[in-house]
């Protein structure tokens, strides 16, 4: 799926399109993935370097992105602050502090520090960039900026909910509807109460994690949230279910479980994995064993064959999360 350019964003089967070019969201994906490796190769390092090197083309002078770049290398959007981003920061900051070279270590945080001052009124922009700022302050707790960014966001978190007339308990979401990457804005509370010492975002973040868990588990499996989203009197199975909200999952789960210790969470893990391996509402496997990609979308009566980018990266980070878990705790 990767060129000397970059990262081509959908495939037919297993073969990329070349047609539909390349974007921001997905190539910070792979950067995310690749800087999480323990133990990379000379490729993977080449890769995330190239990764890298069109996150920094992207950026515009103001610290925001383009997303779009079409195969005739040129941009199809201006820079912007919208989802794309988020992920962009979120790359950079794993770049910045996982990356076994010590010059890609550098330049992403550079980039990141370029970026991290903007506040879009996105909330999922806002909760992708504030774990790409939890990152570096994983080995830079004073970074001002990356603090800054964190605690706003889980501010906005915190406060998305108070211009609702009624507050239902049943329903402790700070959005009236599920959407998509919803594992993402209770990290993003666990990484503030634990990174900034904030005892009630910890355990707001906690209590929000465990009832996304239980609303999106079926049968003793996972049952994501659909691409339509889902609300207050909408239950599972709902189709398509995409891969990103497995990789969510798991890595919010990895997150609470290194926090707490409690097996809750390692079971979470777990979980998201076998949903891959067929544990979920279709019994269907949702990877190719021969081309290591990642199927697109779940439905009813099976799956989208297609393994675009998003879809083999979201698998990739699953499965890396539980091998981390099982190597720690065997």
């Amino acid at each position: 799926m990767t060129d000397e350019v970059g990262l081509f964003e959908h495939a037919d089967g297993a073969i990329p399109r070349r047609e539909h070019g390349y974007c921001v969201d997905d190539v910070a994906r792979g950067l995310m993935v690749l800087c999480r490796e323990p133990f990379p190769s000379e490729a993977a390092i080449e890769l995330s370097g190239r990764y890298l090197t069109f996150l920094a083309h992207a950026q515009g002078p103001d610290g925001s992105f383009h997303n779009r770049l079409g195969y005739d290398r040129s941009w199809h959007d201006r820079p912007a602050t919208g989802d794309w981003w988020g992920r962009a920061l979120w790359g950079l900051g794993t770049a910045a502090a996982g990356s076994s070279a010590p010059w890609i270590r550098d330049a992403a945080l550079g980039f990141f520090e370029r970026g991290a001052h903007h506040r879009p009124i996105h909330l999922r922009a806002m909760a992708f960039a504030a774990l790409g700022a939890a990152q570096v302050l994983t080995f830079e707790p004073t970074h001002r900026l990356a603090r800054a960014l964190l605690a706003d966001a889980a501010l906005a978190i915190g406060t998305a909910r108070t211009d609702q007339p009624v507050r239902d308990e049943d329903w402790p979401w700070p959005q009236t509807r599920l959407a998509y990457g919803n594992a993402t804005l209770p990290e993003v509370l666990l990484m503030a109460g634990h990174l900034l010492g904030d005892e009630e975002a910890l355990a707001r973040g906690l209590a929000m994690l465990g009832w996304l868990m239980d609303v999106e588990s079926n049968d003793g499996h996972f049952s994501p949230t659909p691409v339509g989203g889902r609300g207050t009197a909408e239950r599972q199975p709902g189709f398509d279910q995409q891969p990103i909200e497995l990789a969510a999952l798991a890595d919010a789960c990895a997150t609470a479980f290194a926090i707490t210790a409690e097996p809750r969470w390692a079971a979470g893990v777990r979980l998201a994995a076998a949903w891959f391996a067929g544990d979920n509402d279709a019994g269907t496997v949702m990877y190719d064993p021969v081309t290591g990609g990642g199927y697109d979308g779940l439905t009813a009566v099976g799956r989208n064959a297609n393994q675009g980018a998003e879809s083999t990266l979201a698998l990739l980070s699953t499965l890396q999360q539980d091998r981390r878990l099982r190597t720690e705790n065997p």
